[in-house]
């Protein structure tokens, strides 16, 4: 009985040393790489952005398991596991540096998507503003051209300064600067289209001819813009759409040397402004 315990005990105590001689020995390093590549395949991140750096430290792993299991060197073992393991760490640091590279990507791409919309709210603006403006003009042409139909009857000219009305000295007696009853009516049409448009500015312009002192005509002249002036005012054209200058003789549109030419210098103009700019004065 105690032979056969004997032997039995010496078989168990056999099996267990085979086992342990067919158990490769644990590897402290090698079990450190597995476990971080097992958090690595774990990472969705790293996994999508750097995939063959994943594979190479799979790879990696694979070769030092191979080592262990074939018994080689302990120091060949450790040397792959530890290669293994830093493997590991480069994949890691390549998923967290493309994924940083992306967000300056997408952060980049974002301001040119931003800059692209704000280029393209300008030039949508700009092209409403233009076309708010050619519309604004042509509307102004428009209100332009009705206006020179308006005062026809005064044989308005338009120029560079402006539509010119030219009031010849019938408007007043010789060497006066009253207006003649007649005078008045003339203006009268003239004072509705300002009070209609009272946008539009007036530059009134008185003129003589060269008969008598400078310094008279001079006087005479500003007498006989003012006198014009007065007249618009009264009948109710705003005071901030007039002006006005007397010039004497010093602007002669005719010679002054015959009854005719004298006549034509003799002339208060005014000067109209087109829609949305001032009268050029002289």
């Amino acid at each position: 009985m105690n032979t056969l315990r004997h032997f039995t005990l010496a078989v168990l105590a056999a099996a267990a040393l085979a086992a342990c001689s067919t158990t490769p020995p644990v590897n402290a390093t090698l079990a450190q790489a597995r476990s971080d590549y097992r958090s690595l395949q774990g990472d969705v991140q790293t996994q999508r952005l750097a995939p063959l750096e994943s594979r190479q430290a799979g790879d990696a792993i694979a070769q030092a398991e191979a080592a262990q299991a074939r018994r080689d060197d302990a120091a060949q073992v450790e040397q792959l596991s530890y290669l293994a393991k830093q493997r590991v760490a480069l994949a890691r640091e390549a998923g967290r540096r493309k994924a940083s590279e992306e967000a300056v990507a997408g952060a980049a791409a974002a301001r040119d998507q931003q800059r692209l919309a704000a280029r393209t709210r300008e030039a949508d603006a700009s092209a409403q503003a233009a076309a708010v403006a050619q519309r604004q003009a042509g509307d102004a042409e428009s209100r332009n051209a009705q206006l020179r139909t308006q005062l026809s009857e005064l044989e308005a000219k338009k120029t560079e300064r402006g539509l010119v009305l030219t009031l010849g000295d019938v408007l007043f007696d010789t060497g006066r600067a009253e207006l003649r009853a007649g005078g008045l009516r003339k203006l009268q049409q003239l004072g509705d289209v300002l009070k209609q448009e009272p946008q539009r500015k007036a530059a009134i312009e008185g003129y003589t001819d060269s008969t008598g002192s400078d310094s008279g005509n001079l006087a005479l002249s500003r007498r006989r813009a003012d006198a014009v002036l007065g007249a618009l005012l009264g009948m109710g054209v705003g005071r901030e759409q007039l002006t006005a200058q007397g010039f004497g003789a010093t602007q002669p549109v005719a010679a002054n040397d015959n009854p005719g030419g004298r006549q034509m210098n003799r002339r208060v103009e005014i000067v109209l402004s087109d829609e949305g700019s001032a009268a050029t004065p002289r």
